[in-house]
């Protein structure tokens, strides 16, 4: 990463530096003599220091770095204000503490100043943090508080699965500006597309060249506020456990259409926003008496029945419909059940059914021919 890279230039600068000061140290102090030991003692000690600092500077700058820059991500806006307040009147305070230590060898008072300091800036980040709510009161005033602290909380951002990505029905959501959070996507979920998309299997390289499209129209979508973003969980390969555990990190939803996902995120305790709940929430329900055209296509499990399906792939049962494998006939919706597997239709081919249908009249004939 660019940050990384960074830190490992300037720690080789460093350690360069350090390298050759304790050359000269060494040969200022030692009885080296000789051009060609001091330049063998020189070169050692800079060679050294500069790969110390290049391999060294990165383990013990950039995983605080890391973390730091994590926790002020995911952390409330009044959180983050009322600790730095917190942190700046404990170090004031400490300060004015420290007046009183200047005359204290310096040793001595350098170590309770810093001691008093890291003690001061602890109780003043736990009392900003506990007592956010009054000091963000004294500023904007009780009324707003409430809703700010609120809308910092929830909007911590939604992470996207491969298989919404793929499904493409997220534009649509996008464009009628009902996703308010927003939307992330982790760098292991694109490495994941590029890998469908260059695969040698035709349908699987369309579907992940239709994730990245998809991904490239919600970037231009102005109504959605998307990010890409590096941070990753390099002690787990799968790439739906990493979005589980990046979940959990960032208190963060997950938006897939997975059904084993889904299952294992809820058991880890993460919000599931799953597409295919809020396309059955907004389907049309299908009432008895409704009449439809549908293709039987298969046998029913009783005696005479067929099986039909819907677009969204639910079953319905055509009593007496077994006659018409493969072919496409008009049915009455006769009941609805709706299991935990889904909605189930039984229904009658029209031609059969009484429902909706006139009766016919009784012709009544008389004796003379003629009917009364």
């Amino acid at each position: 990463m660019r940050v990384e890279r960074v830190f490992r230039l300037l720690g080789l600068l460093l350690g360069l530096i350090a390298g050759v000061e304790y050359a000269r140290f060494i040969i200022t102090e030692a009885p080296i003599s000789g051009y060609t030991l001091r330049a063998i003692v020189l070169l050692l000690t800079a060679l050294a220091g500069a790969l110390f600092g290049f391999f060294g500077l990165p383990y013990v700058t950039t995983k605080p770095f890391f973390w730091l820059e994590n926790k002020l991500n995911v952390t409330p806006l009044p959180d983050l204000v009322a600790a730095t307040v917190g942190l700046l009147v404990g170090l004031l305070l400490a300060a004015l503490v420290g007046l009183f230590l200047a005359k204290l060898p310096w040793y001595l008072g350098f170590v309770i100043s810093l001691i008093v300091a890291l003690v001061f800036a602890y109780w003043g980040v736990t009392l900003g943090l506990n007592r956010r709510h009054e000091m963000m009161a004294l500023v904007l005033g009780p009324g707003r508080v409430g809703g700010l602290i609120e809308t910092h909380a929830v909007d911590t951002g939604v992470l996207l699965d491969t298989s919404v990505i793929i499904d493409g029905r997220i534009m649509d959501i996008a464009q009628t500006g009902f996703l308010h959070e927003k939307i992330l996507v982790p760098h292991f979920v694109l490495a994941e597309l590029q890998y469908i998309a260059d695969s040698s299997d035709a349908l699987r390289r369309n579907r992940g060249r239709r994730g990245l499209e998809v991904l490239n129209l919600l970037q231009k979508e102005p109504l959605v506020d998307i990010e890409f973003i590096d941070e990753d969980v390099p002690d787990v390969t799968e790439v739906d456990m990493k979005l589980i555990k990046l979940a959990n990190k960032r208190k963060a939803a997950i938006m897939t259409n997975d059904y084993n996902l889904n299952r294992v995120a809820q058991l880890e305790g993460v919000r599931i926003l799953n597409l295919n709940n809020l396309a059955n929430a907004l389907k049309p329900v299908v009432i008895p008496g409704e009449e439809m055209n549908v293709q039987v296509i298969k046998e029913g499990k009783e005696q005479n029945q067929g099986v039909a399906y819907l677009d969204d792939g639910t079953m319905i049962v055509v009593e007496n419909g077994r006659r018409y494998m493969n072919q496409t006939i008009g049915v009455i919706v006769t009941s609805v059940l709706q299991t935990a597997a889904g909605r189930m239709i039984f229904a009658t081919p029209a031609s059969e059914s009484s429902i909706g249908r006139p009766k016919p009249l009784r012709r009544i004939q008389g004796g003379g021919g003629t009917g009364r």
